[in-house]
């Protein structure tokens, strides 16, 4: 006997994840939530996907359809810290997940912890956290949480990620499955000088630009010692971060602050416009699980300079042809070297700007949500997960 349209309920999604500046989990939640929110089974829902932050770091997100956020920022004093455990419980049990979708390593632990105390159906980990970046306590509780059960599905995101599980235990390691990124095409029929308006770039200079946290490990000040070796060179920065007063120091010692030009966080809907601004796009960031921002680059069509990580040369390549200089971003005259190589060399600029757009194909959104949708449709199977009535009316 069929359901009638009244009595089918949408599968509660939840996405769990700290917020952290233009990172690339936090894309990859949005996307993977507006995807599965447009899909419809006769004319009803499928998904009521909501969003919820530990806590809220920038505005950057406010703009995620059904967000929440435990806390408005970081928890500090003992009273802030017990505020925000009682909303997060709260938020959790008013939405009712029937699959709960983790990110990063702080969101993976509490995430597995708190969803099989309330007792959600079914837990997704999202390992989208450089082992670099991971506390080693929080690393041990995930491995520990992994290998009891806890998450039903572990996913990474890179054959370099996956290889780095490989030394866990057995019960970790048979609930991997990788699932490579997908993305919105980041692109814009707007000219150069009308996007380098939009951004209040000069017009009539070289522009190098990342797109990144603005975090020690991300390495920006290594892009920015390159700029007293290639005069008239700017560099444009989309980003903000702990880390930006000291990027604005060097520049100023380096005598090169006129040409570095700090954009601040921008929405993911105005990334593609930002990277028609420039003629380079520079990656010398230390560790990646995938490199979302080097990724959309590519594909739109600016020349990529990597730092060489094994995980970069396995995203940033098509058909097993590299499309992208790869470089030891440490080493000031070896990336100087490569950025005045690909300015010259107008046949090289030109195959990686061609070569990069067909990524486009290799990391299709919609093979990315086709993949998370398996995973859910598998749990409710497994879980029978029970369909409700929407719990919430509004989306914030």
């Amino acid at each position: 006997m069929k359901l009638s349209n009244r009595a089918r309920q949408p599968r509660r999604v939840l996405f769990l994840q700290t917020q952290a500046e233009l990172a690339g989990a936090q894309e990859i939640s949005r996307l993977l939530g507006q995807e599965l929110s447009r899909r419809q089974l006769t004319g009803v829902p499928e998904y009521e996907t909501h969003h919820l932050f530990l806590y809220r770091k920038t505005d950057g997100c406010d703009h995620f359809p059904n967000i929440h956020f435990a806390a408005p920022r970081r928890p500090q004093s003992l009273g802030e810290c017990l505020a925000f455990a009682r909303n997060f419980f709260s938020i959790v049990r008013k939405i009712k997940p029937d699959t709960m979708l983790t990110f990063q390593h702080y969101g993976n632990v509490l995430g597995a912890l708190v969803g099989r105390a309330m007792g959600i159906p079914y837990i997704v980990a999202n390992q989208v956290s450089s082992p670099a970046t991971v506390n080693r306590f929080v690393g041990l509780a995930d491995r520990i949480l992994g290998t009891l059960g806890f998450y039903d599905v572990i996913t990474v995101n890179s054959h370099a990620t996956w290889n780095y599980f490989q030394s866990y235990a057995r019960s970790y390691r048979k609930r991997l499955v990788h699932i490579p990124h997908g993305f919105a095409q980041k692109t814009t029929s707007l000219s150069k000088e009308k996007a380098r308006d939009c951004f209040d770039l000069p017009k009539d200079v070289t522009i190098m630009g990342t797109v990144a946290r603005l975090h020690p490990l991300k390495r920006i000040d290594l892009a920015i010692s390159t700029l007293p070796h290639v005069p008239n060179l700017h560099l444009a920065i989309a980003g903000q971060g702990p880390h930006r007063e000291c990027l604005e120091a060097l520049a100023q010692t380096l005598g090169v602050a006129d040409r570095v030009h700090f954009a601040g966080e921008v929405n993911p809907e105005q990334i593609g416009t930002f990277l028609a601004c420039l003629d380079v796009f520079a990656f010398p960031t230390a560790a990646e699980t995938f490199g979302l921002a080097a990724v959309e680059a590519a594909q739109a069509g600016v020349p990529v300079i990597a730092n060489d990580l094994p995980v970069l040369r396995e995203v940033l390549q098509v058909e097993r042809s590299a499309c992208a200089l790869f470089v030891d971003a440490e080493n000031t005259d070896k990336f100087v070297s490569c950025i005045e190589l690909l300015l010259a060399d107008k046949a090289l600029y030109d195959r990686l700007s061609a070569s990069g757009r067909e990524l486009a194909e290799r990391y299709s959104l919609n093979l990315m949500v086709s993949e998370y949708t398996k995973i859910i449709i598998k749990s409710n199977a497994e879980k029978g997960a029970p369909r409700r009535s929407s719990a919430f009316k509004t989306s914030r």
